[in-house]
């Protein structure tokens, strides 16, 4: 086994930074505004969630016999897929921000 490069350092903070953040998150104690906020904090616990699934997949690959073909195919499609939602969760918090400023001033 290799030693770890500073892109496996990087993915073990922020898979510590994202599991703090989904904390912070889950546990805010303020009352919710309106559907807006709620939204928001869903879009980012979603984000933080998805993302931490993807660090927990790529990490399992290393420590996987590649020999395990279908269990290895499945890390790599959760990985992926995982990937691919938390692309769109951060994306889709900016734009529901937009809507609903633009909802508040109509």
């Amino acid at each position: 086994m290799s030693h770890p490069v500073w892109h496996e350092y990087l993915k073990l903070l922020s898979f510590f930074a994202s599991v703090i953040g989904l904390y912070i998150v889950v546990n805010r104690k303020s009352a919710q505004a309106d559907d807006a906020d709620a939204a928001d904090l869903t879009l980012f616990a979603m984000s933080f969630a998805y993302w931490i699934v993807h660090l927990v997949a790529v990490g399992a690959q290393k420590w996987i016999s590649p020999d395990w073909d279908i269990f290895m195919l499945s890390l790599k499609w959760t990985a992926v897929i995982s990937y691919l939602l938390t692309f769109s969760c951060a994306l889709s918090l900016p734009m529901h921000r937009f809507s609903a400023s633009q909802r508040q001033t109509e």
